[in-house]
């Protein structure tokens, strides 16, 4: 998930990804279907002094071919891999919100379903063990609104440097932080505030490429059975030092969003991943 975390409802698919991550290992099926539970509670963006609620239930499939992936939030092929670098090109996407969900948007137009496409350059720093990993990843994603006939809505790049360690108990806890730098097209979506759409309460402002914010994640992952995960995931993002942090519609620099996703699987294949 890149800067599609940033919409309201982003929160359900960053989870998803929690799911398929804090579940990696050796020998993993080459293909899984069941189902998810999520609660959300987050921000309703960067800056947002107002919060987002959701509880829903959604199928999942998940496909780890060695060349087509459909697996942790993401669809996309493998162009490369090597112990240490793999390269795909690949797409993710969140659902939108509407601008009369929250005060500060009122009147303005309504943050779309955004689709991302584009390569992402992965190091994994310290080679997997059964237990540890570390690794960088660095995508670079032109975004779209399905809502409006795919227009694109800017470029965004957001590299994170992650953790992850599982234990043989069945828990598994992640750790990552991450920085997204945006063009002035995607910024101007959530901070730019035009003529037409000033009030006593929030003047005009104009948004600025560069870094749209700064997050700190975690996540506990534990298996109740061999069919059934619950994971827990915490996220702070900071607009502290953020190219619009002077935007009339940021109303706080730091804020959290937690969630809780109970996963179901169904059925899986008896083939087994290459990795």
């Amino acid at each position: 998930m890149l800067l599609t975390r940033c919409a309201a409802g982003a929160g359900l698919l960053l989870l998803l990804g929690t799911t398929a991550w804090a579940q990696s290992s050796n020998n993993l099926p080459l293909w899984e279907l069941g189902a998810v539970a999520v609660g959300v509670s987050q921000q309703a963006y960067p800056g947002s002094a107002e919060r987002v609620q959701q509880a829903l239930a959604l199928p999942f499939f998940i496909y780890r071919g060695e060349v087509l992936r459909l697996d942790g939030g993401n669809a996309g092929l493998r162009a490369f891999k090597t112990p240490t670098w793999e390269l795909d090109i690949g797409a993710s996407g969140s659902l939108g919100s509407r601008a009369s969900d929250t005060v500060a948007r009122k009147g303005m137009a309504d943050l779309g379903t955004l689709v991302e496409f584009g390569p992402r350059l992965r190091w994994n720093i310290s080679r997997p063990t059964p237990a540890d990993q570390w690794r960088m990843d660095l995508p670079l994603r032109g975004v779209f609104d399905l809502n409006s006939a795919l227009a694109q809505r800017g470029l965004a790049f957001e590299p994170e440097l992650s953790f992850s360690h599982r234990s043989r108990e069945g828990t598994s806890y992640s750790a990552s932080v991450s920085g997204v730098w945006a063009d002035q097209s995607m910024q101007s979506m959530f901070y730019s505030v035009r003529p037409s759409e000033v009030t006593a309460t929030r003047s005009a402002y104009t948004a600025q490429a560069g870094l749209l914010s700064l997050r700190l994640a975690g996540s506990v992952s534990h298996l109740i059975n061999p069919d059934l995960r619950l994971i827990f995931y915490g996220r702070v993002d900071s607009v502290n030092g953020a190219a619009n942090q002077a935007s009339p519609l940021v109303q706080q620099n730091t804020g959290a969003s937690i969630g809780l996703v109970l996963s179901y699987t169904w059925k899986q294949s008896e083939a087994r991943a290459s990795d």
